[in-house]
């Protein structure tokens, strides 16, 4: 079995963004997204805080301590990018001008409810933040994280057990180990695999029934 690295699963993510999509990347592996999205296309990177049209992360050496995201990350501005106040940010996400919002997860049940937010002191951005703003404001959600814990619990499941941060929303996961669409009123879709996975061991690692496209 040869799981995808964050990075491959990040790459898959960015290749998947329609061309003039505004994207939101959630704290986490969703921000290896703008890694991938080449200068030549367009995608723009919208940052909570503030920040439209951000780039991917700087070279060592070129780093802006000014210039960062919502997860206090250095990051680039692309060519045209532009800062604004945070409530104009917040304006843009609840008024529906965000076409999709990259969140990482704890666990992505099969209706697309979405549990992501902690409480723990140790975390970078404790509490849910503004991922419920964009959870239910982005026109698509989608979710990058690992398939299971450390310990081996799944993270796709029928329902969630965590405090949900957004109901009903996710409509794509990308995982270590897949990617999976979920379709109303039939749940998980299999879209790809991981190189040396089969469909019963991804079943196993998975709380929840895993459909094929006929």
């Amino acid at each position: 079995m040869q799981p995808f690295s964050r990075a491959q699963m990040a790459a898959k993510a960015a290749a998947d963004i329609p061309e003039g999509w505004v994207v939101n990347l959630g704290i986490g592996i969703p921000t290896l997204i703008a890694d991938h999205v080449p200068l030549e296309r367009e995608v723009i990177f919208q940052s909570e805080n503030g920040v439209l049209g951000m780039g991917p992360a700087p070279e060592k050496g070129r780093e802006d301590p000014w210039l960062i995201n919502a997860g206090k990350q250095m990051v680039t501005l692309r060519p045209g990018g532009s800062f604004c106040h945070h409530a104009d940010s917040f304006a843009m996400i609840r008024g529906g001008h965000i076409d999709l919002c990259v969140l990482g997860g704890f666990e992505v049940a099969e209706n697309g409810d979405l549990a992501n937010w902690a409480t723990s002191e140790n975390d970078t951005a404790p509490a849910v933040g503004g991922a419920m703003d964009l959870g239910v404001g982005a026109k698509q959600l989608w979710v990058v994280m690992e398939h299971t814990t450390k310990d081996g619990r799944p993270k796709i499941v029928e329902r969630c057990g965590y405090p949900l941060t957004a109901p009903g929303n996710v409509r794509r996961v990308y995982t270590n180990l897949a990617v999976l669409d979920i379709e109303p009123g039939l749940g998980f879709v299999v879209r790809d695999i991981a190189p040396g996975i089969s469909l019963e061991e991804l079943q196993a690692k998975s709380a929840a029934k895993l459909h094929t496209r006929s």
